[in-house]
């Protein structure tokens, strides 16, 4: 026989296998792929709504501070960094918890969670008595720098364990 009369044609490769349809497997990944990115951004959403509060509180003390250096009138800071903490705190805790707290208990209140007890140091607890001395009294013994760092941390730390 002769080789160039054989009825032989050349290889034919299978046709790609196509993506579609997909194995039920593939979907399950997909619908699980999608829920947790979705978990995850609602996650994120809540975290960032718990944390406004603090925030503007954050945002608020910067715009005090810099009221501040324009009038120099260290009881008006102090009133204003007071309803500041009161208010910003009411937002993370009971009102039942914290509205009533005054003095040393509210002073105890506001080192709860910090590293160091900010506000049982001199500049702390200016806070207690500085909204309401009078203006014209003697006041150049007040840390405004300490009461002002000692605020900002208890701003920029999260409250944890309530509400």
């Amino acid at each position: 026989m002769n080789p160039n009369e054989l009825p032989l044609r050349d290889l034919h490769l299978p046709e790609p296998i196509g993506w579609l349809p997909l194995a039920p497997v593939w979907w399950l990944l997909i619908v699980l792929g999608v829920a947790g990115v979705g978990w995850l951004l609602l996650r994120a959403w809540r975290a960032r709504q718990y944390s406004a509060p603090r925030r503007f509180a954050i945002r608020e003390l910067a715009a005090f501070e810099a009221s501040y250096l324009s009038h120099r009138d260290v009881v008006v800071l102090g009133r204003q960094v007071s309803e500041l903490l009161r208010r910003s705190m009411l937002a993370y805790a009971p009102r039942n918890e914290i509205a009533g707290l005054t003095g040393e208990s509210w002073l105890a209140w506001l080192d709860r969670g910090l590293t160091v007890p900010y506000f049982h140091t001199e500049g702390g607890k200016s806070l207690l008595h500085l909204p309401y001395r009078d203006p014209e009294s003697d006041l150049s013994n007040i840390d405004i720098n300490a009461l002002l760092a000692a605020v900002k941390m208890r701003l920029e730390t999260p409250v944890r364990g309530t509400r």
